[in-house]
């Protein structure tokens, strides 16, 4: 295309167009619309639609799945919650099993990690063999510890009985504590795995030379992991603790499975707490408002982790 212009002398002429931007055609936007509706669909009707109902529940009196009359509640539900100590002692149980569980995964898992990255014979079966707890669901790691754990014919029991550890048979799902403790186990057996495999990404991102001039220098292996294995790995661990606390505290399915939530309630954690009141006693608006606390929590856990690493990076750089 040219343009006209003027000379000095009022004579037009052509010029040539500026370059500008090419409009686009009205199909490709209607097009592309077209083909992220069904992901819009998806997303409204999977994540923001639940959410914005159980939000709207949570200030309902909701007593039954076929009740006729709702009556406004208001904030009652969340004034039950922060005065209910049946709701500050399954935050605790919670607290307790997120943070033991995170932090053997962590620990077994970074031990992991770093003899598989060692130049091992047959590292390809190691490795294999140390992924398979974590490739069981979830619902088979519980049904095959409650056998494990079993009061009368568990392995457990005989294992110990056979090493004289253990003179008589032990109820390890008996007692609370105890019952709280067997699901840390669990959870860390299955769990430690997928740590590994995360913490083993980050080894091998960190290049061999640096290494290699440390021996030079004369730095031992211990020395060269404090000086460079331990600050190089602090992102990766920083995203297996994100995912991990977040993950564990919102347990349900492993003690659904291995404990119901006994014995007196004390495995009962914040996700199967919800469930119990949710579900089971049918109070969907006391249990909507819970499963709002329980995102709330969440998003404050997130929000510290992604502060202290935002932190870290910039310590780095």
């Amino acid at each position: 295309m040219t343009l006209v212009q003027q000379d000095r002398t009022g004579r037009t002429q052509d010029a040539p167009a500026r370059p500008g931007r090419l409009r686009r055609p009205a199909s490709q936007g209607r097009l592309a619309a077209l083909l992220l509706l069904p992901a819009a669909v998806v997303v409204f009707g999977i994540i923001l639609y639940p959410i914005a109902r159980t939000i709207l529940i949570s200030f309902f009196d909701v007593n039954s799945a076929v009740a006729t009359t709702t009556p406004f509640a208001g904030v009652r539900n969340y004034t039950e919650i922060f005065t209910s100590a049946d709701f500050w002692a399954s935050m605790g149980r919670t607290v307790y099993f997120t943070v033991a569980s995170t932090t053997l995964e962590l620990a077994l898992g970074l031990g992991l990690a770093l003899l598989m990255d060692q130049k091992l014979r047959m590292r390809w079966l190691f490795r294999a063999i140390v992924v398979l707890p974590w490739a069981l669901p979830t619902v088979v790691n519980g049904a095959m510890w409650r056998g494990v754990l079993n009061a009368q014919y568990g392995s457990l029991n005989a294992l110990l009985t056979q090493l004289h550890l253990i003179t008589a048979y032990h109820s390890w799902l008996g007692t609370p504590t105890s019952a709280l403790n067997m699901l840390v186990l669990a959870d860390v057996w299955k769990t430690t795995p997928l740590v590994a495999f995360f913490l083993l990404t980050g080894l091998q991102s960190i290049p061999r030379e640096i290494y290699e001039s440390a021996r030079v220098d004369g730095a031992g292996s211990l020395r060269a992991f404090w000086s460079i294995t331990a600050p190089l790995l602090i992102p990766s661990v920083s995203v297996v603790l994100v995912l991990r606390t977040i993950d564990a505290f919102k347990v349900f399915d492993l003690v659904y499975v291995l404990t119901g939530g006994g014995p007196a309630n004390g495995t009962q954690t914040i996700a199967y707490y919800t469930y119990v009141q949710a579900f089971s006693d049918q109070r969907f608006g006391f249990g909507s408002a819970l499963a709002n606390v329980i995102v709330v929590c969440i998003l404050l856990l997130c929000a510290v982790y992604l502060r202290a690493l935002r932190r870290n990076e910039m310590s780095l750089m």
